[in-house]
């Protein structure tokens, strides 16, 4: 397991799924944590089992992110990683997308990613570690796209982008910090089980997408993000890990 002893990190979307699983895997691996979510009764809930520390943020509201990060250096005394996990989904093709939902899914899974990078960057340049890593959640949908859900689509094919020229940028500026991408596939999570309810097979259904036949359980994505927020690869920036089961690597044909 990577050591992430006396490192800090800031997980967005901690309340449930792949946040959650992050959280609990960071704690597991030494790091102190401070998650943050909409949902602040479930994300406290989960901080409190962890003995992560808490935040409610709206990952949209710019002005939010240096509280956020103030907090985290007021508690820890850096900075060290950050997790930009926090997203939504919209569920409209471009048949029907409205002008609001639009742009709230770009606000909070484009907006709210780079606005939180922005503010990381200089408390983890400047810190005691004088280094970090940032790890942006992006989905398959990123490469193969949804054509049922143009906005989720479309901003995270942007946080692939996004994620490399701030790699590059910090590259170039000598900071230490490093910035990747993971690439879950379809993931079992409560909203899923949710969806069952309401549409039989739909868990079926995804699964099948990959060829190992299953999803995966965001505790198998959380330990990605917890290899790349460790010092077990300093040479991998601007990288996209895939956590998809072989989805992307199979014809769809087969």
């Amino acid at each position: 397991m990577p050591d992430l002893s006396g490192k800090a990190a800031i997980v967005t979307g901690c309340a449930s799924g792949i946040g959650a699983a992050t959280v609990r895997r960071l704690r597991a691996d030494g790091a102190d944590v401070l998650g943050t979510d909409v949902n602040a009764a479930a994300g406290k809930a989960l901080c409190d089992e962890t003995g992560a520390r808490f935040a409610e943020q709206d990952v949209s509201d710019r002005a939010r992110w240096d509280e956020v990060v103030a907090q985290a250096l007021k508690a820890f005394g850096s900075l060290d990683i950050l997790v930009n996990n926090a997203g939504m989904v919209s569920g409209a093709s471009i048949g029907d997308v409205a002008d609001d939902v639009w742009d709230r899914v770009l606000a909070v899974n484009l907006t709210g990613t780079m606005a939180g990078c922005r503010a990381a960057i200089p408390a983890m340049a400047s810190g005691k570690n004088s280094g970090g890593a940032i790890i942006n959640i992006a989905s398959t949908t990123a490469i193969a796209p949804s054509p049922v859900d143009v906005g989720y689509s479309a901003s995270k094919g942007a946080v692939r982008v996004l994620s490399k020229s701030i790699a590059t940028w910090c590259a170039q500026q000598k900071n230490g910090i490093r910035c990747n991408t993971v690439i879950p596939g379809a993931t079992e999570t409560g909203i899923l089980h949710a969806a069952e309810e309401a549409m039989p097979g739909i868990m079926a259904g995804f699964a099948a997408i990959s060829p190992m036949n299953r999803m995966a359980d965001p505790a198998e994505t959380a330990a990605a993000i917890a290899f790349l927020a460790s010092d077990e690869c300093p040479f991998m920036t601007g990288a996209e890990m895939l956590v998809d089961g072989g989805a992307m690597a199979i014809h769809p044909g087969f």
